[in-house]
């Protein structure tokens, strides 16, 4: 069995499954988790992290996510020099756009309200003209989405990439998984997610991501 055929499989499964969770959080199934699990945050992290949480959960709009994304595709591109690369990068930005679509259909039909105004800590740092969605519900969430969704990218990458050794790939894993924890922390005590919408976020991002890198 080709590995694409079995990566396309695994992202459609995923989706699936991001289906499925749906519908246990549109049922309230992780009401208790989730705010327990914003309780605990917020009571073991100290309020001068409100800051740092703040200024890091900008890497994950959409707009540096996508700047990030097609510096990847380009330079994937420029040192591949293959037909390959180009189709990988269409059906990557196609995918990065299909993840923003079902988020704001999520964030409009899955009946999940955000945490209450006196949970929330994000800092106003500036007005930045963005590409935000906000809606009434904060299911799936677009940052843990977009984290993943490049994580995804950037290991098979890694993976495939002869000029990297080991040790050097090993690091660079390491970085990702350490980056893509602390936006997923972030995003839950700063009081801008639950749980259950991060969840839904990486099921997502992870479903487009892998099915992205089967072409």
């Amino acid at each position: 069995m080709k590995p694409r055929f079995i990566l396309f499989t695994a992202g459609i499964f995923l989706f699936f499954l991001f289906v499925f969770f749906s519908y246990l959080v549109q049922k309230n199934t992780f009401t208790q988790l989730d705010f327990n699990t914003t309780v605990r945050l917020q009571d073991n992290i100290s309020r001068k992290y409100d800051h740092f949480f703040s200024v890091f959960s900008l890497i994950g709009i959409v707009e540096v996510s996508g700047l990030f994304l097609l510096a990847l595709i380009g330079s994937s591109i420029i040192l591949r020099r293959k037909v390959i690369a180009f189709v990988g990068g269409t059906a990557a930005i196609a995918l990065f756009f299909g993840f923003h679509f079902f988020e704001i259909f999520g964030k409009t039909f899955v009946r999940h309200f955000p945490p209450p105004e006196f949970m929330v800590r994000t800092e106003r740092l500036f007005e930045f003209p963005q590409f935000y969605i906000r809606k009434e519900f904060s299911y799936p969430s677009g940052h843990a989405g977009r984290a993943v969704f490049l994580s995804v990218l950037l290991l098979t990458l890694l993976n495939r990439s002869k000029k990297l050794s080991m040790t050097q790939k090993m690091f660079l894993i390491l970085f990702l998984a350490i980056y893509d924890v602390i936006m997923f922390t972030s995003r839950i005590y700063l009081g801008e997610h639950w749980l259950s919408d991060i969840i839904g976020g990486i099921l997502l991002g992870g479903s487009l991501g892998i099915i992205a890198v089967a072409f």
